[in-house]
């Protein structure tokens, strides 16, 4: 789906240099020639229209004016969504003229300023390129490779998409409620209306050690696979153990977690799995927890600023956590004050005859040291006891 702003009257025709074409969400649309007939690719006209359920019959300017909205709206919603411009192109659909007249409805009813509507349309159309991405280059690929000598693989992915389609956007309905149904739980159990939006969070990084390096020695579908099998692993274990994926970024995973101990287990936990693959190269994890900004997915702040840097001075197979961390998990039992404290009580149980307190993670102070725009801080070293 594309836009462009500077439309003056419908069904007007794109002229040369009406702006690009070809990008998200709408095939090159080429210059029609004298007999009328396009000079587009019919299977690609053909595979947009299964997709779309519709065929293309409006310009941008035609599809705000059948929603109703000013055409400086539409392009703002059409941008957000990341739909480049084509001029007047006649390349919309009805669906691309529902969506538009749903969203401003929203704002209309007052249900949604113009600004958390845009937002709407950002954060969406963000999340399901990078979806689409993944599935055409990782998935329909592989499966599209033709099955008998001399077919094409063009000749295989229509009716592989028209079976696949619906089963995947079923799919992804029930994810995304899913989804939606534990976000909104973890944000109606907050203590106050600040809480909603600025959360006290654990947040933590793992990174992957000496990755340039690898960068330089390795073939790149190796690289693409050491990359992959990282994200999975991580992925997989932070979701197990009761925290969220944030984002990955190649060589490093971002994430999140409400409870402390929920964190450290996911550290540990990244650490002991990495270290038992030979063919992982070592990681480091940093974890803070403190107050966090939450934006479209994404978290900002001083708390994850400072799990960063955690991570960037941490040993090797090792986890640092800052000062609030380690509070929290003493304050919850997984971790004792100090380790005299644990001994004293471990004594004083078994001279009384009973079981001594169970911790499950041991803290170690490190030295104190200046971190760049965050000042002195005093990193723990966190351990599995026992």
């Amino acid at each position: 789906m594309t836009v462009d702003d500077t439309g003056s009257g419908a069904g007007a025709e794109r002229g040369p240099d009406d702006g690009p074409g070809g990008a998200a969400g709408v095939p090159e649309v080429q210059d029609e020639s004298k007999d009328g007939e396009s000079a587009k690719d019919p299977l690609a006209l053909r595979l947009e229209g299964l997709i779309l359920g519709a065929d293309r019959r409006y310009t941008p300017f035609q599809a705000a004016r059948s929603a109703g909205v000013s055409m400086e709206l539409a392009s703002r919603f059409w941008r957000a969504m990341g739909f480049p411009d084509i001029g007047q192109a006649k390349a919309l659909t009805e669906a691309d003229v529902l969506a538009l007249r749903r969203l401003a409805g929203l704002v209309e009813a007052g249900l949604l300023s113009e600004a958390m509507a845009v937002q709407v349309a950002r954060s969406t159309g963000q999340t399901t390129a990078r979806l689409a991405e993944w599935q055409i280059d990782s998935f329909l690929e592989g499966l599209t490779e033709p099955p008998e000598p001399g077919m094409t693989r063009t000749e295989v992915t229509y009716p592989l998409v028209e079976l696949l389609l619906p089963e995947l956007e079923e799919f992804l309905v029930y994810v995304w409620r899913r989804q939606l149904a534990a976000a909104t739980g973890r944000v109606v159990q907050a203590a106050d209306d600040e809480e909603m939006v600025d959360r006290r969070l654990a947040v933590g990084f793992a990174d992957l050690v000496g990755f340039t390096r690898l960068t330089r020695r390795m073939e790149e579908e190796e690289l693409g696979e050491l990359v992959e099998a990282f994200e999975t692993t991580a992925a997989d274990l932070v979701a197990a153990h009761g925290g969220r994926l944030i984002k990955t970024l190649g060589d490093e995973v971002l994430y999140a977690a409400d409870d402390a101990g929920v964190a450290a287990e996911i550290a540990l936990r990244l650490i002991e799995t990495m270290a038992n693959d030979e063919t992982m190269p070592e990681l480091r994890v940093g974890i803070a927890f403190g107050t966090v900004t939450t934006r479209m997915g994404d978290v900002f702040g001083t708390t994850v600023n400072l799990a960063s840097r955690l991570t960037s001075i941490a040993p090797k197979d090792a986890v640092l956590v800052d000062g609030a961390l380690a509070e929290e998990l003493k304050r919850s039992g997984d971790a004792p004050a100090s380790e005299a404290e644990a001994a004293e009580a471990a004594a004083a149980a078994e001279k009384e005859g009973e079981d001594p307190p169970s911790y499950r993670f041991a803290l170690q102070p490190m030295w104190q040291r200046p971190v760049r725009g965050l000042g002195v801080v005093e990193p723990w070293l966190l351990a599995r006891r026992g």
